[in-house]
C-alpha cells in the first residue's frame, strides 16, 4: 500500500506553508533484490497461476535497436546509431507504430526482468511526456529525493519556447495525446490482476504525479495532471471489476452454503472464502490508490490557474460518477461539478454540463441527483443565457433531459426561461430551446387518443390540438414578426408536425365540429403566418435571414428531401389556395400572406397534372383581391404573384400573361378616366374623384415595379397630375407620391428597352426629352409644402442621378452619351439644402412612441445615404460634403457610421480633395462658434469640445492613409505649413526643397503680414539652420546633447535602418509621421509567475478580501462564507498554480482524511450494514476537507517556463 511518506496522505494543514516533499528513494536492498517483498504474500488474481515458465518478450528498445543495441546504460537509454527507430517508452508511444496492447506487454515483461529499470524508463516516459529534455538516470533515482529530481528536471527545460507535447499543434501531437492516454490505460488493464499490488509500481508512480502536478511549472503540471485523471479513470474501472466479482463470490458462497450438509463442498467453501478476503485486500488497496491520487492531485488540480488543467479534471470526475455511480455518484463529488459550474472559463464550464448529461441521460441514476437538481438548477437554467453560445447550448439541453426525467423538477418560471430562445438569432441556441419546447408542449399527448377523437370528428390528422398548441404558444410570446425564427427552431424536432399543411388547411377552411373551439380572428392570422414559414422552410431548406452565416450545400439525402416536399405542398396547395383566398379575400394581412405562397410552387406540376382549372381558380381570386384591396403590400403580393407565373420558362406563361393584360388594361382605362375627371373639375373635385385616381394609380404602380407597362404609357398622364399640382398647389400629396413613383417606374423601364437593344437616335432623344422634364418636376416638388411629396421627389432625383450619371456609359456603351445628366449648381444647392433641413434635425417629440421614432430615423438614413452617394461618385461637387462632415460628432450616434463611410471612399477617390473639404468643414465650425460666441472663446463649452472632436476625428493624416508617401500632398495641404513645426530636428535641405514648390515669387515679395512666419521659416533654412533653435517657430526643438542622446539609446536595428535607407528619406518619413509614431512604447508587461512559493498567507488574503454578499445560490462559497467564488463578472480568482482560497475554511473542525476517503460501496451481502452518508450540500452540517481551501505547495528553486 502507499506508505504514509506520501504527501497525498499528509495533513495539507501545515503551518509553515510549505508541504512535505515527495520521496522516489527506494533502499539499496530492494534495487538489488526486485523479489522481496518485505516479508507480505504477493497478491494476484486468485485462481491465476504465476506465468513463471513463460518466454519473456523483447523490450521496445531490443526490438528497436536489436537485442544488445537496446541495453541501457546506467538506467538509461541509447539511441540508434542510425537514428531513425524509436528506442524510449515515449518515442514509441508519440510514432504510434506499434499497437499500444504489444507495447504495453513489452513493458510488462521488461518489469518482470528488472523492475527498477523498467520503471526508470516509465518516468522518464512522464518527464519526456512533459516535453523536458532531462533525464532521469539511475543514480539520481537511488539517491535523490523527488523534489530534487523535479527541480533538477525544471532547469533542463527548453525556456525558448512554451509549447510542450500537450498544447503543440498539428495532427501528430493530437494523435499523441490519444496514445498517451491510451497508454496509461492499457497499462493499468494489464497490470489490475497482480503488479498493481506489488507495493511499488503505483506507490512510485503515484508519488511522481503528485509531485509533478504541484510544480511550478505549468507543462509538468498539465501532463501530470491529464496522466493522474486517465490513472485514476483506469483505476475505477479495476474498482468496478472487483466489485463484481466480490459479488460474484458472494453469490456462489451463499449458494454453496445454503446446500444441503451431505451435498455441500466444503473445500469450495474455503476456496470461496479465501478468494472473497483477497478480492476484499485488493478492493482495499485500489480505493488507497484512488484516496491518494484524489486528494492528492484531483482536489487541487480542479482549481489550478489553466483552464485546460480545471477541465481535464471535471472530465474525468464525471466519467467516474457514470462508470461507478455506486461509489461516485453522491454529493461529495456532485458539489465539485456544481462549484465549477461558475468557472470564469466557458472550456470548464462546458466540461460541466456535458459530464451532467452523461448522469441525466440515464433515468435510474435521477434519484441520486435530486439533491444536486434542487441545489444547482437555478446556476443551470441561468447558464442558458450563457456569454459563451456553445455553453449555452449545452445548457439548454442538459435543462431539456432534466424535464425528461422529471416534469416537476423545473418550474414555469424556469420553462419560460427557456422558451423565448426559440426567437434567439443564434441558431444553435434556437434549434436547442426548439427541443425543449417540443417535449415540453409537443411530447405529452397520446398519439392514438389523438387519431381517435380526430376520427371521430371526421379530421385526416391528429394533429389538430398541437397546431392550436403552437399558435397560442406564438401569440402568448408576442413576436409576431419572428414567425420564421420561431419555426426554424422546430424544424429539427417536430418537423413531421409542421409539415402537416393538409390539418392546417383543415383547420382554417372546415367549420368546428362539436367539442372543438372556434379558431379566432388572430389565431387564424397566426396559423396562416406560420403555415407560410413552414413552406418557405420546406421549399428553401434553409434557415431565414439572420441565422446562419449563408447558404449551405445540400447533401444529396437533403436535395431529395427538398424535392419531395416541394412537390407535397405544391400539390396541396394548388387546390387549396384558391379556397383559402376564397374565404379571406377581405382581410389585407391573411391574403398578403397567403400570397406569398405560390413563389415555393413547382409550376411545372399545373401542366403535368392537368390543373389549368386550378390555375384560372387561382388568378380569378387574385384578380378579386385586386380589385378590392389598395393596400401595398396586398397590390406588391399580387403583382409578384403574376410575375412567377409569367416566367417564361413554363408552359403556363400565355394563359397567365392573358389574364394579366387584362386586368391592367381594365385599370389603365378606369385611371385615363378618373384623371380626365380629376383635371376637369380641378379644385372642384371631391372625395370620389380623388379616391378613384389613388385607388386606380397605386394598383398601376404596384405592378408597374415589377411588370413592363411602357405599352400602357402611364408617364403622360402621371406627368399631367404632378405639372397640375405644381401649377395649381391643390394635389392631395397621395396622388403626388404614387404618380411620382410610377413615373419613374416607367422612366426606368423604357431604359431597360434602350440599353438591351440597339436604340436610335429619336429613341435617346425621346428618353432624354422625358427624364428632363421630370427631373425638373422633382426639382419643382422640392418646394413642395407636404414633407412626403418633398422626400418622395428626393429620393428619385438620387436615384436618377446615380443612374444617368457618367457611369452610364461605362462599359462599352458610349452611343448613351446623351443621356447623361449632370446636376448643376441650382441643383446641387437644393439637395445639399434639403439634407441640412430633414436630417440634421434635433426630434425630441415626447409624445412620439419609440417605433415611430425609429421609422423616422431610418427615413432620414436613407436619404442622407442617397445623398452621400452622389458625393462618393462624383456627380455632386466634393466640397458639398463639408457640411456633413461638420455633423460628424453631434450626430455621431445616429449617421456616424454614414459619414464616416462617405469620408472613407472620398478620401480613395481624391486625398488632395478631400483634405480640401475636410479644412472647409472645419473652417465653417470655426466661424459657427466665432459667430455664437464672439470673440472671446469658451474653451470649456460642450460645443468647442465637439468641434474638437471633429478635428481630431478628421483633421489627421491617419484618417488621410497610412502611407505617408501617398497622402504627402493631402497632408500639406490639410494642415499647411504648420505642420513642418510640430517635429523636432528637421532635415534643412528636405523641408527647404519641399517648401520651394508651394511657394510662389509673389508670396516672397509682397511681405505681407500673412506670409511673415513663412518668409522667417524659409530664411531660417536658407542659413542652414544654425538659427533654428534660436527661433520661437518650434516650441519643442531639443538641444544637441539630447539629440546625441537619442541617437544612442537606438537599438542597432534602427541604427542600420538609418545608415541603409539614407538620411534624406528617413528624415522626410518622420516629417510626415503622426505624433503617436514618435512615442516610444512602453515597458514590456512582466508575466504573472505561476509559482507556488510566491503565495500570499492565507490568513492575510482572508483579511484583505472583503466579503461579496452577491453570491449565488450553489456556488461552493455559499456553502463556506457565501462568497461567489466563479462569476462571469468577479475578479480573477486564480492566483498561482491553484486559486487561492482566502483562508475560507480555516476553523473548520473536521480533516480531509477522516470525510474525503473513497469509500467503495460494499458487496451486497454488507450493504445492509452500511451506514448512511452525510449530506455535503447541507451548508449547516457540511464537513468540507481542508485540502479544498489550502493549497498544496511545492518549494522549487528551478526555473519558472
Amino acid at each position: 500500500m502507499i506508505t504514509s511518506e506520501l504527501p497525498v496522505l499528509q495533513d495539507s494543514s501545515n503551518e509553515s506553508g510549505a508541504a512535505d516533499t515527495v520521496s522516489l528513494s527506494v533502499s539499496v536492498s530492494e534495487l538489488e533484490d526486485p523479489t522481496d517483498t518485505k516479508g507480505k504474500k504477493k497478491r494476484g488474481r486468485p485462481g491465476r497461476p504465476p506465468a513463471a515458465n513463460k518466454k519473456p518478450r523483447k523490450s521496445p528498445a531490443e526490438k528497436a535497436t536489436g537485442g544488445a543495441k537496446g541495453r541501457k546504460a546506467n538506467g538509461v537509454p541509447q539511441t540508434n546509431g542510425e537514428g531513425g527507430d524509436p528506442v524510449t517508452l515515449f518515442e514509441v508511444v508519440r510514432m504510434g507504430k506499434s499497437a499500444m496492447q504489444s507495447v504495453v506487454d513489452d513493458w510488462i515483461e521488461s518489469y518482470k526482468q528488472d523492475r527498477d529499470i523498467a520503471l526508470l524508463d516509465l518516468i522518464n516516459f512522464f518527464i519526456q511526456c512533459s516535453g523536458c529534455k532531462g533525464t532521469v538516470r539511475i543514480e539520481m533515482f537511488r539517491n535523490m529525493q523527488n523534489a530534487e529530481i523535479i527541480r533538477k528536471m525544471t532547469e533542463e527545460f527548453d525556456e525558448d519556447s512554451g509549447d510542450y507535447p500537450l498544447t503543440m499543434p498539428g495532427p501528430l501531437w493530437k494523435k499523441f495525446r490519444y496514445n498517451f492516454c491510451e497508454f496509461i490505460c492499457v497499462l493499468i488493464r494489464q497490470c489490475q490482476y497482480s503488479i498493481i499490488y506489488d507495493e511499488y509500481l503505483m506507490d512510485t508512480v503515484i508519488s511522481l504525479l503528485t509531485g509533478l502536478s504541484d510544480s511550478q511549472v505549468r507543462a509538468f503540471r498539465h501532463t501530470s495532471t491529464l496522466a493522474a485523471m486517465k490513472l485514476m479513470t483506469a483505476l475505477v474501472n479495476v474498482a468496478l471489476n472487483l466489485s463484481i466479482h466480490q459479488d460474484n463470490t458472494q453469490r456462489q458462497y451463499e449458494a454453496e452454503r445454503n446446500k444441503m450438509a451431505g451435498k455441500r463442498a466444503n473445500e469450495k467453501l474455503e476456496l470461496l472464502l479465501q478468494k472473497r478476503k483477497e478480492l476484499q485486500e485488493n478492493q482495499d488497496e485500489i480505493e488507497n490508490m484512488m484516496n491518494s491520487i484524489f486528494k492528492g492531485i484531483f482536489v487541487h488540480r480542479y482549481r489550478d490557474a489553466i483552464a485546460e488543467i480545471r477541465a481535464i479534471c471535471i472530465e474525468e470526475i464525471g466519467v467516474w460518477m457514470k462508470m461507478y455511480s455506486d461509489a461516485f455518484l453522491n454529493d461529495s463529488y456532485l458539489k465539485y461539478v456544481g462549484w465549477t459550474l461558475h468557472d470564469r472559463q466557458g472550456e470548464v464550464r462546458l466540461k460541466c454540463l456535458k459530464a451532467l448529461q452523461n448522469l441525466y441521460t440515464n433515468r435510474e441514476l435521477f434519484p441520486k441527483l435530486e439533491l444536486f437538481t434542487n441545489r444547482f438548477k437555478d446556476r443551470i437554467v441561468s447558464m442558458t443565457l450563457d456569454k459563451e453560445y456553445d455553453v449555452a447550448v449545452e445548457a439548454i439541453r442538459l435543462i431539456t433531459l432534466i424535464l425528461q426525467g422529471s416534469e416537476d423538477a423545473l418550474s414555469n418560471e424556469d420553462c419560460e426561461n427557456v422558451y423565448h430562445l426559440v426567437y434567439s438569432a443564434h441558431r444553435p441556441v434556437a434549434v436547442a430551446a426548439g427541443e425543449f419546447l417540443h417535449r415540453k408542449l409537443f411530447s405529452r399527448h397520446d398519439p392514438q387518443a389523438e387519431e381517435e377523437l380526430a376520427k371521430r370528428r371526421g379530421r385526416s390528422s391528429p394533429n389538430g390540438n398541437l397546431l392550436r398548441m403552437l399558435v397560442l404558444f406564438f401569440l402568448e410570446s408576442e413576436l409576431h414578426e419572428h414567425a420564421a425564427y420561431l419555426v426554424d427552431s422546430l424544424w429539427e424536432s417536430s418537423q413531421e408536425l409542421l409539415k402537416d399543411w393538409e390539418c392546417m388547411t383543415e383547420l382554417l377552411l372546415e367549420e368546428p365540429v362539436q367539442g372543438e373551439e372556434v379558431l379566432s380572428d388572430r389565431q387564424e392570422s397566426s396559423l396562416i403566418e406560420v403555415m407560410v414559414c413552414t413552406i418557405r422552410q420546406a421549399a428553401e431548406a434553409h434557415p431565414p435571414v439572420g441565422r446562419g452565416t449563408g447558404k449551405r450545400v445540400l447533401t444529396a439525402k437533403e436535395r431529395k428531401t427538398q424535392i419531395d416536399d416541394k412537390n407535397k405542398l405544391t400539390e396541396h396547395f394548388i387546390m387549396a389556395l384558391p379556397m383559402l383566398l376564397s374565404k379571406y379575400q377581405a382581410d389585407s394581412e391573411k391574403v398578403a400572406n397567403l400570397l406569398q405562397i405560390p413563389m415555393f410552387f413547382d409550376l411545372d406540376v399545373y401542366s403535368a397534372g392537368r390543373m389549368e382549372k386550378h390555375l384560372d381558380a387561382l388568378l380569378k381570386q387574385i384578380r378579386l383581391v385586386v380589385e378590392k384591396h389598395i393596400e401595398t403590400d396586398v397590390l406588391e403580393a399580387c403583382s409578384k404573384t403574376y410575375s412567377i407565373l409569367c416566367s417564361e420558362e413554363y408552359t403556363i406563361m400565355n394563359r397567365v400573361d392573358i389574364a394579366r393584360s387584362q386586368l391592367i388594361d381594365e385599370i389603365t382605362d378606369r385611371f385615363t378616366h378618373s384623371v380626365e375627371d380629376l383635371l376637369q373639375e380641378a379644385e372642384e373635385a371631391d372625395d370620389d374623384d380623388i379616391y378613384n385616381v389613388l385607388s386606380t394609380l397605386k394598383r398601376l404602380t404596384a405592378f408597374h415595379n415589377a411588370h413592363d407597362l411602357t405599352r400602357w404609357d402611364l408617364f403622360g398622364s402621371c406627368y399631367r397630375l404632378l405639372k397640375a399640382g405644381i401649377e395649381q398647389g391643390a394635389m392631395p400629396e397621395q396622388i403626388a407620391v404614387q404618380a411620382l413613383q410610377c413615373s419613374h417606374y416607367s422612366i426606368l423601364w423604357q431604359l431597360v428597352k434602350i440599353t438591351e437593344g440597339t436604340p436610335s437616335k429619336e429613341d435617346l432623344v425621346a428618353l432624354r426629352r422625358v427624364v428632363k422634364s421630370f427631373l425638373a418636376v422633382c426639382q419643382q416638388c422640392l418646394s413642395n409644402v407636404n414633407t412626403p411629396v418633398k422626400e418622395q421627389a428626393f429620393m428619385l432625383l438620387c436615384d436618377l442621378l446615380m443612374v444617368f450619371s457618367h457611369q452610364l456609359v461605362s462599359g462599352g456603351r458610349e452611343g448613351l452619351e446623351a443621356l447623361v445628366f449632370n446636376p448643376d449648381s441650382t441643383l446641387q444647392n437644393e439637395l445639399l439644402t434639403f439634407i441640412l433641413d430633414h436630417v440634421f434635425i434635433d426630434q425630441d417629440d415626447e409624445n412620439q412612441s419609440m417605433a415611430n421614432k425609429i421609422e423616422a430615423l431610418h427615413k432620414r438614413r436613407n436619404l442622407l445615404a442617397a445623398f452621400s452617394k452622389l458625393i462618393i461618385y462624383d456627380i455632386v461637387d466634393m466640397p458639398a460634403a463639408a457640411d456633413i462632415f461638420k455633423h460628424y460628432m453631434k450626430y455621431y450616434n445616429d449617421y456616424g457610421d454614414i459619414i464616416k463611410e462617405t469620408l472613407s471612399k472620398t478620401r480613395q477617390s481624391d486625398k488632395i480633395l478631400c483634405a480640401k473639404t475636410l479644412i472647409l468643414s472645419l473652417q465653417q465650425l470655426f466661424n459657427e462658434l466665432h459667430q455664437d460666441q464672439g470673440p472671446t472663446l469658451d474653451r470649456t463649452s460642450h460645443t468647442r469640445q465637439r468641434h474638437q472632436g471633429v478635428g481630431r476625428q478628421t483633421h489627421t493624416p491617419t484618417h488621410l492613409h497610412l502611407d505617408q508617401i501617398k497622402t504627402r500632398e493631402a497632408v500639406a495641404t490639410l494642415d499647411g505649413i504648420e505642420f513642418a513645426f510640430k517635429y523636432q530636428n528637421p532635415h534643412v535641405p528636405a523641408l527647404h526643397s519641399y517648401l520651394e514648390k508651394f511657394m510662389s515669387e509673389s508670396m516672397s515679395e509682397r511681405r505681407e503680414d500673412v506670409w511673415l512666419p513663412l518668409i522667417s521659416y524659409r530664411n531660417s533654412l536658407l542659413t542652414g539652420g544654425e538659427d533654428g533653435d534660436r527661433m520661437s517657430v518650434t516650441s519643442g526643438a531639443s538641444s544637441k546633447t539630447s539629440s546625441i542622446r537619442s541617437k544612442k539609446g537606438r537599438t542597432p536595428i534602427h541604427k542600420s535602418k538609418r545608415i541603409e535607407g539614407g538620411s534624406e528619406s528617413s528624415v522626410e518619413a518622420s516629417w510626415l509621421r503622426g505624433n503617436d509614431s514618435l512615442q516610444t512604447p512602453g515597458a514590456l508587461t512582466t508575466p504573472q509567475l505561476t509559482s507556488t512559493v510566491l503565495r500570499e498567507n492565507p490568513r492575510q488574503a482572508a483579511d484583505t478580501h472583503l466579503p461579496d454578499h452577491d453570491s449565488e445560490p450553489g456556488s461552493e462559497n455559499d456553502y463556506v462564507h457565501n462568497r461567489g467564488l466563479m462569476e462571469d463578472d468577479a475578479e480573477p480568482i486564480f492566483e498561482d498554480v491553484m486559486m487561492s482560497s482566502r483562508g475560507q475554511l480555516e476553523d473548520m473542525n473536521e480533516e480531509f482524511e477522516d470525510t474525503m476517503v473513497i469509500d467503495l460501496p460494499p458487496s451486497r451481502n454488507r450493504r445492509e450494514r452500511a451506514e448512511l452518508r452525510p449530506d455535503f450540500f447541507d451548508s449547516a452540517a457540511m464537513i468540507e476537507d481542508e485540502s479544498v481551501s489550502r493549497t498544496h505547495t511545492q518549494p522549487c528553486s528551478g526555473k519558472p517556463v
